[in-house]
Formats: structure tokens, C-alpha cells, sequence
């Protein structure tokens, strides 16, 4: 069975009303389990953050019960902007048929997605003309990590993955 979780914040679980379940060991994913918290805009968004990448995703929370659901679609539309080639999200989104939520357990991933969700409030105040597909995109070019650790470019690290994945021996 192919699983990946979604590890959410309390608030943002406490929207959902979902079951917390434990993570999968090893989500099925390319990209890795995703981080999530509410952003309380109007509408309301949820930030999503790849454990392994660090690419940020804003989807729609409404209705916050069906967010797990939606969220590969969300991601689909985010990786076409970002120049994924069609395989790779399709593999991805394969590999997303079951997911689990649960509660967040990186200090490191949190403290990127605060971050990030910071970032993206002054985004919508200074350029209220973005959508939140553009600040999710320009978040993506932000260098993140945590004082003295390696820094990464998100969309550095999800073209990195893409090349990895072009080049696995086919296995289908």
C-alpha cells in the first residue's frame, strides 16, 4: 500500500477533526511526508511544507474535513509550475493513495513553515495582486535551514529530486 502522512499543527488538526494516526516509517512518496498549519487569511489557506525539500505549497482549507483529500491535487498543480516534468507528478500522486494525519514532530520543519507562513503574510501585504500560487512559488527560491546546518533552496532541492527520479532504472 502506498502512504505518506500529512504531520499538521494543533490547530490546524483540531480544523480538520481528523483521527491522529502514526507516521509512516517511510512515506512512499518522493517528496516525503508534508508539514501543514492553518493560515487565517480570507479564505482561509493551509501552508504545506515537504519534510525532505522544504517546497511550500499553499492549498485552499475549506472545508478543512476534505483538506488531506485535495492536498495531491493541490501539490499536482503546484509542481506543474515549477517545471515538473508529467512522470514525476504522476509517480508522486500514485504514491499519495492512502494518507495518515497526524501531529507535527520536527522542531527543524516547523520552525521552516513558521517561517514561511511569516513570510507569506508580508507577501500578501505588499503584493495583495500575488495568488497564492505566486508566493508559494516565490517562497520556493528562499534558502531555509536552521543556524550552522546545511541551507537549501526549495526549488533547488525539488529539481534535484526530479533529476534523481529521471534517472532510476525503471521499475514499473
Amino acid at each position: 500500500m502506498f502512504m505518506y502522512s500529512i504531520k499538521a499543527t494543533k490547530r490546524l488538526l483540531d480544523r480538520m477533526g481528523n483521527p491522529i494516526h502514526s507516521a509512516p516509517a517511510n512515506p512512499s512518496t518522493i517528496l516525503g511526508n508534508w508539514f501543514a498549519k492553518p493560515l487565517f487569511w480570507r479564505p482561509q489557506y493551509a501552508l504545506f511544507v515537504s519534510e525532505l525539500t522544504y517546497l511550500p505549497v499553499l492549498a485552499p482549507l475549506a472545508p478543512a474535513s476534505r483538506l488531506a483529500v485535495r492536498f495531491p491535487d493541490d501539490l499536482a498543480t503546484a509542481l506543474r509550475s515549477h517545471g515538473a516534468p508529467e512522470l514525476f507528478i504522476e509517480d508522486e500522486l500514485d504514491a499519495m493513495d492512502d494518507v495518515v494525519v497526524t501531529r507535527t514532530d520536527s522542531r527543524q520543519v516547523v520552525g521552516v513553515m513558521n517561517e514561511f507562513a511569516s513570510m507569506a503574510n508580508r507577501m500578501r501585504d505588499l503584493r495583495p495582486d500575488w495568488d497564492t500560487l505566486q508566493i508559494s512559488m516565490r517562497l520556493a527560491e528562499v534558502p531555509v535551514g536552521i543556524y550552522g546546518a546545511r541551507h537549501i533552496f526549495p526549488e533547488v532541492a525539488l529539481r534535484e529530486l526530479i533529476d534523481a527520479h529521471a534517472r532510476r532504472p525503471f521499475d514499473k
